[in-house]
């Protein structure tokens, strides 16, 4: 097996140039969830705690706005690899004015109606006015990252990956100093707590928008068309409409179950949200290479069906498939090493502790089911836009099995913490061999460009 996949010298050096900014560019946005709760975890439990759930709002946010660049990233790689840049400009302009029309949504609910949305995740009081202080701030934030995310897909699938991870790299660690800064008051700045926090993520995603518009004015570089915001495309409308709604549907459902999921640990008390919040940070921390992977590996397999080469590109999803299970072995192996050096890293109750290292276990086994969904799903079937089977499979898996059972297991039978969590953890594992069964298929094999 190490032959047939590794062999390939050209297939290699691509798939690590596309590949690694883009993991790089992962681990630094979950840094600044895990230095938020480090961080604040360092001020008291509960600011951690409110700061994780009040951040489910963005994780819902970013849910939305994923779809929308993923299907800009799938018909972008295909049109890149045909060469036909005008084309790309247009799906830029497209994916822009979705885009802030999302985010504006989100930008009014986070900063007029925080209380309501706070109340989703939790009952606790105390929880509640402190995630209300974070996101009058953090809202603002949230109406500039749509803007933004457009312009970092446009630059991946137009060869320009490196400078994405750049960017996102700089606002990340900008973010981090500025955490410390701000949230315990260094260099004579007055201390902000929670509110130091959002006002830190604000400063950097002004930054990272800012670079990114004076980097499109380069030669070389995909620019906004001002103009192209108010013209209609009709044919490539539908193309982009037939790409986003089915990944808009299962980016909704898996983040509305995934947000629910934490959800479901507020309500079971503060340890178990303090736990899940440490628990979900390493959870994307670890992440971050089958991220990489798939998003890489779907715009290298996407540049050969847009140029026409459907036997290679379906030669490049096999290895990929393949590569995906050792990542998730590998994964797996990652959470147990790391499990006992968090244990003693973390300031948790004693009871948060057992919450934790249980938590850490069921992760463990759940890592092998959704790194290899992420790289097959996310990355194969999307590069040939076949983006129906993950919102088939979400509503099968999440919705008629993990969901209901959490959610009887808190709020009905009352089952112990790490029993509610591991059924969270259900989908992934279980949806493997109806992912392989669909693979098998190649639907996903397809040109989708067409002469403009």
């Amino acid at each position: 097996m190490r032959d047939r996949i590794f062999s390939d010298k050209r297939f290699n050096r691509q798939l690590f140039r596309l590949a690694m900014p883009i993991v790089i560019q992962s681990l630094m946005l979950a840094s600044v969830a895990a230095a938020d709760a480090f961080m604040l975890g360092g001020v008291d439990q509960n600011s951690m705690s409110a700061v994780s759930l009040a951040s489910q709002i963005q994780f819902i946010q970013n849910m939305a706005i994923s779809a929308i660049v993923a299907a800009a990233a799938i018909l972008g790689a295909q049109y890149w690899g045909k060469g036909d840049r005008d084309t790309i400009g247009k799906i830029f302009c497209l994916c822009i004015r979705i885009c802030f029309l999302l985010s504006f949504v989100f930008f009014i609910g986070c900063v007029f109606f925080p209380r309501y949305l706070m109340f989703l995740f939790t009952n606790e009081e105390t929880l509640i006015a402190i995630g209300i202080r974070y996101l009058r701030i953090a809202g603002w934030s949230y109406l500039l990252t749509g803007i933004s995310q457009c312009y970092l897909t446009i630059l991946k699938v137009t060869d320009h990956t490196a400078d994405s991870a750049k960017i996102s790299t700089a606002a990340v660690l900008i973010n981090i100093v500025l955490n410390a800064v701000l949230i315990f008051g260094l260099f004579g700045v007055t201390a902000m707590g929670v509110q130091g926090a959002a006002v830190a993520t604000l400063t950097a995603r002004a930054i990272e928008l800012i670079w990114c518009i004076l980097l499109s004015l380069k030669k070389g570089y995909i620019r906004l068309n001002l103009g192209g915001l108010l013209k209609r495309y009709p044919l490539l409308t539908k193309d982009f409409t037939r790409c986003f709604l089915p990944l808009l549907g299962a980016s909704l459902l898996w983040g509305i179950g995934f947000t629910s999921y934490t959800a479901f640990m507020g309500h079971m008390g503060t340890d178990a949200a303090a736990a899940n919040s440490i628990a979900s940070v390493v959870r994307d921390l670890v992440c971050c290479m089958c991220n990489g992977i798939s998003s890489g590996g779907g715009i290298l397999v996407g540049n050969e069906l847009g140029a026409g080469n459907l036997e290679r590109g379906k030669l490049y999803g096999d290895r990929l498939m393949k590569i995906s299970f050792l990542l998730g072995l590998a994964s797996t192996a990652i959470m147990f090493a790391v499990t006992p050096l968090l244990l003693k890293a973390v300031r948790l109750t004693d009871q948060a502790q057992k919450y934790l290292l249980g938590m850490m276990c069921v992760m463990a086994v759940y890592m092998i089911g959704r790194t290899v969904n992420t790289v097959i799903i996310n990355g194969i079937f999307a590069a040939g836009g076949d983006t129906m089977f993950d919102m088939y499979s979400l509503v099968v898996t999440m919705w008629m099995l993990a969901v209901p059972l959490a959610a009887l297991g808190c709020f009905v039978f009352h089952w112990p913490v790490i029993v509610v969590y591991a059924c969270t953890c259900l989908d992934e594992v279980g949806k493997i061999p109806w992912v392989m069964h669909h693979y098998k298929k190649y639907k996903w094999v397809k040109d989708l460009t067409r002469e403009m």
